[in-house]
């Protein structure tokens, strides 16, 4: 399992820089770029308290961005992901920075 950052703090899942659902999903099914991906759970904050308030430092992440390189039959394999989205205030505004595009063969 990958260990995960995410600087979304606006989502109602983030604690610390950390996630606190023990499985993300991100999507991007035909991203070429890591702009073009997001992280499919993000909630937007609003005053409420997550419905866990233990982050997980190390998660699973179903991942639809079948061009990353790290993308394994729709799970990543990457050591660390890091989530960007700092004022998001939906999830099309978050990315996984970690995307890396598979070399065209």
């Amino acid at each position: 399992m990958p260990s995960l950052s995410c600087v979304a703090t606006n989502c109602i899942h983030n604690k610390n820089n950390c996630c606190c659902l023990s499985n993300i999903k991100v999507d991007g099914a035909g991203a070429h770029t890591s702009e073009k991906t997001c992280c499919r759970n993000f909630a937007e904050h609003h005053g409420h308290s997550n419905a866990s308030e233990h982050p997980c430092a190390c998660l699973s992440i179903d991942c639809r961005a079948v061009d990353c390189a790290y993308n394994e039959d729709c799970i990543c394999g990457a050591d660390r992901v890091d989530i960007c989205g700092h004022d998001a205030r939906n999830c099309s505004q978050t990315e996984c920075a970690t995307f890396d595009a598979k070399e065209r063969r």
